[in-house]
């Protein structure tokens, strides 16, 4: 299919297509032919279009680089891994869009450490919901919680083999880490009762939890090391590595405190009220 007319987009980085013959396939959402066009700036109401040519349906997705590194390191956007690994590159003039494959077929250090702070991030928020949740006799809310950690938990024991999540991520475990899929069927098919399914995944969640933290944390911890100063929430979000990924930072921060892995103190910020003091982390090696 001739989609020459692309090339005159103002301010084009790349352009990917992706042919989708086999409706079932759902990484496509069910149309002819996909196109992901990189730019250097795009417009609200131009980000996303349904397109018709010669009787094909093209979907056509706009997307500024920075936005297409945030779903990558952030895993919020599973499709946009699958099109660029296995679509046509077919504008790239600046190399952007192959050095962004390579870097996703060897899984650079940088953004392993990131997607796997990212899903450790997301597994520690919703295995605390769903404690809570228990405790306050919300079953089925716990339910779901603890559901919503298997998948996270999944997704890091994928990043560890160096796999990317694909978007049947059960059938995927199955394969990879039959341990994991075996608690999975445990929680949804079990004849134990809902409370005892949800105390049961609990449990390896914690454990897994414990023994996961530091790799997992590894790039938040190496920050925090890397100058003798105390480093403050606002400080660590501005990080250049850690800027605008999807975190409970403060969360995270507690779990590293309480682990022993960072140091917790307290500082005077008497700018903002007489007694008022604020927390900062550093390095364990700093006392």
């Amino acid at each position: 299919m001739d989609i020459g007319w692309l090339k005159a987009e103002q301010g084009l980085v790349g352009l990917l297509v992706m042919s989708n013959p086999f409706s079932y396939r759902p990484f496509n959402d069910g149309i002819d032919l996909l196109a992901v066009v990189v730019m250097k700036k795009v417009s609200a109401d131009k980000q996303t279009e349904h397109l018709l040519k010669d009787d094909s349906r093209i979907q056509l997705h706009r997307v500024t680089p920075d936005t297409l590194e945030r779903w990558i390191v952030s895993g919020e956007n599973r499709k946009i891994v699958q099109w660029l690994l296995e679509g046509d590159i077919l504008i790239d003039d600046t190399g952007y869009l192959e050095n962004l494959r390579s870097r996703l077929i060897e899984w650079s250090p940088l953004l392993r450490e990131q997607r796997l702070l990212c899903e450790f991030s997301r597994f520690v928020g919703t295995y605390s919901r769903a404690r809570q949740d228990l405790k306050d006799g919300q079953a089925l809310d716990a339910y779901s919680h603890v559901m919503a950690s298997l998948h996270y938990w999944a997704d890091i024991a994928l990043v560890e083999q160096g796999l990317h999540p694909e978007l049947t991520v059960w059938e995927q475990m199955r394969r990879v880490n039959p341990g994991l899929y075996k608690l999975f069927e445990e929680l949804t098919t079990s004849s134990e009762t809902l409370e005892q399914r949800v105390e049961l995944v609990l449990l390896a969640c914690e454990f897994s939890l414990l023994t996961k933290m530091e790799s997992c944390c590894s790039l938040l911890i190496r920050i925090i090391e890397s100058r003798e100063q105390f480093w403050s929430v606002a400080e660590l979000r501005q990080h250049p590595e850690l800027s605008g990924l999807s975190l409970d930072l403060p969360l995270l921060l507690q779990k590293l405190v309480k682990r022993g892995c960072i140091r917790e103190v307290a500082r005077s910020a008497r700018d903002r009220g007489e007694g008022l003091m604020e927390l900062c982390y550093t390095s364990m090696k700093q006392l």
